[in-house]
C-alpha cells in the first residue's frame, strides 16, 4: 500500500511545536485593516496555538503526526 500524503492546504496553514501543538497564522490580516482597531492588529501579530477542538480536526490532514 503507498503512503499517504499530507493535505496540500494543511502544510501551507499550520505547523507543529515541538510539544505537538499545532501553530496557525491569526485571521483578518489581509485587507480592510484600516477599518480595525489598533490593538486587534498589534494582538493578530504572529501566531498562535489552535484549541483544542481545532486541533483534533487539523491533525487528521497529517496522517503521520
Amino acid at each position: 500500500m503507498p503512503k499517504m500524503k499530507n493535505k496540500s492546504a494543511a502544510k501551507k496553514r499550520f505547523r507543529f511545536t515541538g510539544t505537538g501543538k499545532i501553530r496557525a497564522n491569526v485571521a483578518c490580516k489581509r485587507h480592510n485593516l484600516r477599518k480595525r482597531p489598533q490593538k486587534m492588529k498589534r494582538q493578530a501579530r504572529g501566531t498562535f496555538i489552535l484549541p483544542d477542538d481545532a486541533t483534533v480536526v487539523a491533525v487528521k490532514y497529517f496522517p503521520y503526526r
